[in-house]
């Protein structure tokens, strides 16, 4: 191939890059699927059935679903020498930072118990996973200037996951709507995370590296921290009246509008189609419904704008994500790590395919001369 004939792109957009059998973002068309199975199939299934046919790829069994959940609730406590490194880390560390710090360092035991056909490398996989929870709640707490509540196995995942964060235990529609979110964002293809993640793991480097590459990169605003500042974007509005202002001068000063369509779909995101109704229905009364509406209203604003310029444009699943969160009592510098909570599953996954015919990811660049 001669250097006129090289393929280049700066951003690798419309470029495949790699295989995979894990899940199918089907831009133009407005679907998603995971393992061959549309979303909408899937956001009222339990969040262990899902993450188990992400992780390997068919449905599991009863006794297979039990002895995930199982394994994950052994394994979601910190141990007494993780808690003391999270609660030396220093006091306003973003939640993302930490969760990219502490995953290299939990510690790869080899307690007896486990789940059968799995090797080592999967279950260490799923003991990272297991402690994403604690080590978020835990920062929480130690933020406040309290001691971390420890897991406790007999509850279950995202139950224990907001007693935890919040010291109080939830409704349980606040857990099924927790649970249908994370099953929603668990996993998206070659997205910049789990890319990441997968360029990581060519190099041969453990797991527990490839997670925190991707989750340094989900940091991103372009990338996951866009919940956080949609609806830190609805705050700064302060109620719908003032949508529609903000949305013309964010155009003319050509400020994007976080969570505001999206670099695959060219129609609704399909995520997005069960959020905002679940986010609707949580989002009742007080500061939440206010912070709904007026998230409602930018859409509605962005849409008429963007109609006169010709063009359609439709909230992301990151835009209304942030309302719901705020209703589970959980502030929006961290949102970004509880979809790092669920995400982790398909980096898992990733990095699990991407290892069984592993090669060093290493692309070209184009060297531009000084002296044209």
């Amino acid at each position: 191939m001669t250097k006129e004939d090289t393929v280049f792109s700066r951003d690798l957009a419309g470029i495949e890059v790699g295989e995979t059998r894990i899940s199918d973002v089907q831009g133009e068309a407005g679907t998603l699927s995971y393992r061959g199975h549309a979303i909408e199939d899937l956001a009222g299934k339990p969040f262990w059935q899902v993450a188990w046919l992400v992780l390997f790829g068919e449905w599991p069994d009863g006794t297979q679903e039990s002895e995930l959940e199982t394994y994950m609730g052994l394994h979601s406590r910190l141990t007494p020498a993780e808690t003391a490194l999270l609660q030396v880390l220093p006091r306003g560390l973003h939640p993302m930072l930490v969760l990219q710090g502490m995953v290299p360092l939990l510690q790869q035991d080899h307690e007896a118990a486990g789940l059968r056909g799995l090797d080592a490398v999967a279950l260490f996989g799923l003991k990272i996973a297991a402690k994403l929870p604690s080590l978020v709640a835990g920062w929480h707490r130690i933020e406040q200037g309290l001691e971390p509540l420890p897991a406790n196995p007999a509850l279950g995942f995202h139950e224990n996951f907001l007693l935890m964060f919040n010291g109080r235990a939830p409704e349980p529609e606040q857990v099924r709507v927790l649970d249908t979110t994370q099953v929603l964002q668990m996993e998206h293809s070659f997205n910049a995370g789990t890319f990441a993640g997968r360029v990581c793991a060519s190099t041969l480097a453990p797991i527990q590296a490839s997670i925190s590459a991707s989750i340094g990169t989900l940091f991103g605003v372009l990338h996951g921290g866009a919940d956080q500042a949609a609806l830190e974007m609805a705050r700064k509005i302060g109620d719908p009246a003032g949508a529609a202002a903000y949305v013309a001068d964010s155009l003319a000063q050509k400020t994007k509008i976080m969570g505001m369509g999206h670099r695959e779909y060219r129609v609704v995101d399909p995520r997005a189609r069960i959020l905002k109704p679940l986010a609707k229905t949580l989002c009742k009364e007080g500061d939440a419904k206010r912070l709904f509406e007026t998230l409602e209203a930018v859409e509605a604003a962005c849409q008429t704008e963007f109609a006169q310029r010709d063009k359609q444009i439709w909230a992301n699943v990151e835009f209304y994500k942030g309302a719901v969160f705020h209703q589970l009592g959980i502030p929006s510098r961290y949102f970004t790590a509880v979809f790092a909570m669920a995400r982790v599953y398909g980096y898992i996954a990733h990095f699990l395919e991407f290892s069984r015919e592993s090669c060093l990811i290493r692309p070209r660049a184009r060297y531009i001369s000084r002296n044209p």
